[in-house]
């Protein structure tokens, strides 16, 4: 492929530079300018390759955001490279997603790296269902410590999409390059929907430990009665203390029980309430309130909804 344009982490340098910090990059020709880089072919689209040759990536700040998503596929990584307050350092054949408005930059190292990055501004999107749907697509909001590892079939698989996008960029733009290129961007967000679900499926000592941590979290949380005074478990709450991302956490929970990370709180929620409920003289109140609830009413309806009975129904069929 020839060299077209590039992303903070696909890249060859050796020599580091200072320059000015700036807050946000607004457009895809200010990073080609930064870069040294000829202008996009396309203002709204880029897919830069560093397969070959050399990119002096030290040219952008040390920390920024940008308005569009990005798609970097790694092909070979030697140093590491800084994504929101860490650093992204995994072997080779990994596909790494951010979204607009997500802090990226800074460098630690950089050796003997290559791969492709596709650049996507959202008003490319614009007409397109994608607009829309790209949002729902989780993985935009991982964090660098939860990159897709390819096997080497996916591998050639996104290859084989990266050409078929350069290629229209490349050729005389005409009425269906848009609408071809949307395709192949949608083709490539599927697949990476389908091997995100293999990673969590095959990961299995790493998914065991996850169950069981997550068991641990919430049994701990309640035993320790911090309903009481912090309300009840936040997804945020649990993926922090389990080192993921929200979006990671559910999607892959998701995967391995059919139930995401709100799902699992309701489900320990509404095994406390049955616990307290026939083994307590606690109220209906006085339930919601340790399990965590502003208001009974909430409580209440949550237990019908999951349970099909009310809270009082569920303790006079107990007795």
């Amino acid at each position: 492929m020839a060299s077209i344009a590039l992303g903070y982490n696909l890249l060859s340098l050796n020599m580091k530079t200072e320059i000015p910090k700036v807050s946000k990059l607004e457009s895809i020709s200010e990073i080609h300018r930064m870069l040294g880089l000829p202008g996009p072919v396309h203002p709204l689209i880029s897919l830069m390759d560093a397969t070959e040759g050399q990119i002096d990536m030290c040219r952008l700040p040390v920390s920024y955001v940008t308005s569009f998503y990005k798609i970097s596929f790694i092909t070979k990584l030697g140093g590491k490279f800084k994504y929101g307050q860490g650093y992204y350092d995994f072997d080779e054949g990994s596909l790494l997603f951010t979204a607009p408005n997500q802090i990226m930059g800074g460098t630690e190292k950089y050796e003997d790296n290559a791969g492709y990055s596709l650049i996507i501004h959202p008003d490319f999107l614009q007409g397109y269902p994608l607009a829309g749907k790209i949002k729902s697509y989780g993985f935009f909001s991982y964090a660098s410590n939860e990159a897709l590892h390819l096997s080497e079939q996916e591998w050639t698989t996104i290859l084989s999409i990266f050409s078929i996008v350069q290629k229209e960029l490349n050729s005389r733009i005409d009425d269906f390059s848009h609408e071809v290129i949307i395709a192949q961007i949608e083709l490539l967000l599927s697949y990476a929907k389908r091997f995100y679900k293999r990673q969590f499926l095959t990961r299995q000592v790493i998914n065991n430990e996850l169950l069981q941590q997550l068991e641990e979290l919430l049994n701990g949380y309640f035993n320790e009665e911090k309903p009481i005074v912090h309300g009840i478990p936040t997804v945020q709450y649990l993926a922090e203390q389990l080192n993921y991302t929200p979006n990671y956490l559910s999607d892959m929970l998701r995967s391995l029980t059919g139930l995401n990370a709100q799902q699992h709180i309701h489900q320990k929620l509404i095994e406390r309430s049955k616990e307290l409920l026939s083994a307590t003289n606690l109220t209906i109140s006085e339930v919601a309130y340790r399990l965590g609830f502003e208001h009974p009413q909430s409580f209440s309806r949550l237990f019908k909804i999951k349970t099909r009975v009310s809270p009082v129904q569920f303790r006079s069929a107990f007795n």
